[in-house]
């Protein structure tokens, strides 16, 4: 099975992705995994990429899609794979496709995890961080510290982060609808796509999810 999950950032796509690869038993795919791993075998596409993040630029679509065209020629991607984070926009889509049909293969399902806009700033916009240690993750709603501000494991200050900030998150809501968001059309047209919500306990989403998919 060859999956593409999309949704907004917070809808619980890095949290969904390793579960139902898990589930299964095809290697998830993520385009933070692929860069930190090109980037520390230094690797051509890895250098190249950290060229460009270097200089505060983009890396090309053209980079990005050589490091997940590696990662599927892969032999424990033979059965299928889940991919996470691409393609990210309708160029990449595109390239996909084509590499697929090269090879004799096709995408089988796209899973749209769908969060109403307001939830998904909630979700980011409510992360506090340990400034001792930042695996002590808390949110002022879902998991809020025993006491403000305080790190119940460690006592260390909790942070927002500036990526976390309600601001920030609404531009990368914006750059998600005008980028990233197309590709589900573009899917829709295929009759690909299954509309996921991501609302509700992590072990709903996942059941919901792995129902939605082919053969289910």
């Amino acid at each position: 099975m060859r999956i593409v999950l999309v949704g907004p950032p917070g809808a619980g796509k890095g949290t969904q992705a390793p579960r139902l690869a898990e589930t299964l038993q095809i290697p998830h795919i993520s385009t933070g995994d692929l860069f930190r791993a090109n980037i520390s075998q230094g690797t051509e596409l890895g250098l190249r990429a950290k060229s460009y993040m270097d200089a505060g630029q983009l890396v090309p679509d053209k980079v990005t899609i050589g490091m997940a065209q590696d990662r599927m020629e892969q032999p424990d991607a033979a059965g299928g794979f889940l991919l996470d984070g691409f393609p990210r926009n309708v160029a990449q889509a595109e390239a996909l496709d084509e590499m697929l049909r090269e090879a004799d293969m096709k995408i089988d399902a796209v899973l749209d995890l769908e969060v109403p806009e307001d939830e998904v700033v909630k979700r980011i916009a409510g992360r506090r961080i340990c400034r001792n240690d930042s695996a002590h993750v808390f949110h002022l709603t879902y998991n809020p510290p025993a006491a403000e501000g305080v790190c119940d494991v460690c006592g260390g200050e909790l942070y927002q982060r500036d990526d976390d900030s309600e601001a920030t998150v609404r531009r990368r809501l914006e750059v998600y609808h005008t980028q990233t968001e197309p590709i589900i059309d573009y899917y829709r047209a295929q009759g690909l796509v299954t509309t996921v919500s991501a609302m509700g306990k992590v072990a709903d989403v996942t059941k919901r999810a792995m129902a939605a998919l082919p053969g289910s």
